[in-house]
């Protein structure tokens, strides 16, 4: 099956690994990497995991190449791979996919043809507050047949949190300002003591 036909699913803990983040810089953009692997019946990227990365500077190299050789490492001893790239801007009123993106994305595809970006979707973050959104709060993004990433639509049916009850469980997260806890990339480089795997979020 071609990447264009494939649906998305995302666990709970990697869908709110990368909501707190963005949580925890709101003024800054952030971006974060999804782990995972194909489905045994390879018509679903399964997202396993995810690694949150930047939140100072949002750069293609150095940082990126030496967190994503560490990310790739740690993975596939587990048996899983980098399947895809995540991004919240810096804006909340900005819903566009911007280049860097794009960039990050297409670097991505080099290693694994069909993933993912997922774009954080603000204004489903706010009704997610307010306690009316049941449905991801991210819009999918794939690349079609002439590698340009198009905007899947959200009643195509194509992405979906692994656990329904990950939004009920978010907003608990929220409540008790759980993303202070969070650890990126960029923390991990200003003090290598603090680990970019977050073990212990969600203890």
């Amino acid at each position: 099956m071609g990447s264009n036909g494939l649906r998305y699913e995302i666990a709970q803990n990697a869908y709110i690994k990368l909501v707190l983040h963005s949580l925890k810089h709101p003024t800054s953009a952030v971006n974060g990497i999804l782990i995972g692997r194909i489905s045994p019946s390879n018509d679903v990227v399964e997202i396993a995991d995810a690694v949150p990365l930047f939140h100072s500077h949002i750069p293609l190299l150095p940082q990126l190449e030496i967190s994503l050789i560490l990310i790739e490492e740690y993975f596939s001893a587990k048996g899983l791979n980098i399947v895809g790239y995540f991004h919240a801007n810096e804006r909340s009123d900005d819903s566009e996919l911007g280049s860097v993106a794009k960039n990050i994305g297409d670097h991505i595809c080099r290693y694994f043809p069909q993933a993912a970006v997922l774009l954080l979707d603000n204004k489903k973050l706010d009704a997610l507050k307010k306690s009316k959104e049941r449905s991801a709060i991210m819009q999918l993004y794939v690349r079609d047949t002439s590698k340009n990433w198009k905007l899947v639509p959200s009643d195509a049916n194509r992405f979906s949190l692994k656990e329904p009850s990950a939004n009920v469980v978010l907003l608990d997260y929220i409540a008790t300002e759980k993303w202070n806890g969070i650890v990126d990339f960029d923390d991990h480089l200003d003090d290598i003591s603090k680990d970019w795997l977050n073990p212990g979020l969600f203890n």
